[in-house]
């Protein structure tokens, strides 16, 4: 049997932003989000920021330079719907776009 959360829990795009507003934008936008949607950070790189939610739940963003722009890779195991949420409020770049 397949595992059916594998795409819920790792989700991808590519964004025009830098690596660095990147991990900015996920600070922030998970530490707005209300009541039992918060994450607040953890730990941080210079290409990752942990997060921790409610019940310790952990939501991780990573970036790395792609062409055209960054890769983005976030993963969380029940925060998914928060976490595509994040990924579509980055600007995509021409690729993702036209792909």
């Amino acid at each position: 049997m397949a595992n059916q959360q594998r795409n819920r829990t790792l989700q991808q795009t590519r964004t025009t932003l830098r690596g660095a507003e990147v991990l900015t934008s996920a600070r922030e936008f998970f530490s707005r989000e209300s009541g039992i949607y918060s994450a607040f950070l953890e730990k941080e790189g210079p290409t990752f920021v942990n997060l921790r939610g409610l019940g310790g739940e952990e939501i991780v963003v990573g970036v790395s330079d792609a062409p055209g722009g960054t890769a983005v890779t976030a993963s969380s195991y029940m925060f998914d719907q928060q976490v595509a949420r994040f990924l579509a409020s980055l600007p995509p770049t021409v690729a993702a776009v036209t792909a």
